[in-house]
């Protein structure tokens, strides 16, 4: 396995490769990188691979641009216990 194989995102299965090529492609900023890659919009909500995005994103200009926003991960709406979710309530 290559490097460039790397699955960064998990849950929609986006590989460094495809991270690298398309940042380098469109000179994206992190949010851009994800709405093209899909990158972090899966299940867990970027918490895996949120940094990642992050720093393709600003490793091809070398510097951190001002106006750039880092990702961030959104929680659950609302919390719930593992108990309410097979609880039977008909």
């Amino acid at each position: 396995m290559k490097e460039t194989d790397m699955v960064v995102c998990r849950c929609e299965e986006v590989t460094y490769e495809m991270l690298m090529e398309t940042a380098k492609e469109y000179q994206c900023t992190a949010r851009e990188l994800k709405l093209r890659t899909r990158a972090g919009m899966g299940y867990c909500g970027g918490r895996t691979c949120r940094c990642m995005v992050d720093q393709i994103a600003t490793s091809l200009t070398g510097e951190k641009n001002n106006k750039q926003v880092s990702l961030k991960y959104q929680p659950p709406i609302r919390p719930i216990h593992f108990g309410q979710l097979g609880r039977d309530e008909s």
